[in-house]
C-alpha cells in the first residue's frame, strides 16, 4: 500500500510541469496538494499507520511521529504545517471563494503555483526516501 500511494502521488507531482506551461496555477496547487496527502499517506502506511480518510494529515503526522525513523520525524512539523497550508487551498483551487463569488482562476496566481510545486517536492524527496531506503521496516 505504501508504495501504491507513493506511486500515485508520483504521478500527480510528475504531472504538475503540464498545468504549469498550461497556467493553471489553480490547477497546480490543488494537484500539489494531492500529491503531498498521497506522499504522506504513503509515510504513514509505512510505518504501519491507516491514514484517517481525510486530506490534512497534520495531526495523524504530529500524533504518529515517533513511529518514524529520527531523521523523518525531526520533519514532522514541516511537513504537518505543509499539509495543513495545502489542505486549506484544496476547495478554494477547485471551486473558488464561492461565497464572494471568486472563481479560482482569480485567486492563485504563479507564485501560489511555485510555491506548491516546491512543498511538493520536499515532502517527495522525504517520503521517498522513507519509504525506498527503509523498505524492510514496517512496510505495508
Amino acid at each position: 500500500m505504501a508504495r501504491g500511494y507513493l506511486s500515485l502521488a508520483v504521478v500527480r507531482a510528475d504531472a504538475l510541469e503540464v498545468f504549469v506551461k498550461a497556467r493553471s496555477w489553480p490547477t497546480v496547487v490543488r494537484e500539489a496538494q494531492e500529491a503531498v496527502e498521497l506522499f504522506l499517506k504513503a509515510a504513514l502506511r509505512h510505518v504501519g499507520v491507516e491514514p484517517a480518510r481525510v486530506h490534512d494529515m497534520a495531526s495523524v503526522l504530529a500524533e504518529n511521529a515517533s513511529r518514524f525513523p529520527d531523521w523523518f520525524a525531526a520533519r514532522v512539523p514541516d511537513l504537518a504545517a505543509i499539509s495543513t497550508e495545502l489542505a486549506g487551498d484544496r476547495g478554494v483551487s477547485l471551486y473558488g471563494d464561492e461565497r464572494m463569488g471568486i472563481p479560482p482562476d482569480q485567486l492563485f496566481e504563479r507564485k501560489d503555483a511555485e510555491r506548491a510545486i516546491e512543498q511538493a517536492a520536499f515532502v517527495r524527496g522525504l517520503c521517498t526516501k522513507l519509504v525506498e531506503e527503509n523498505a524492510s521496516v514496517g512496510a505495508t
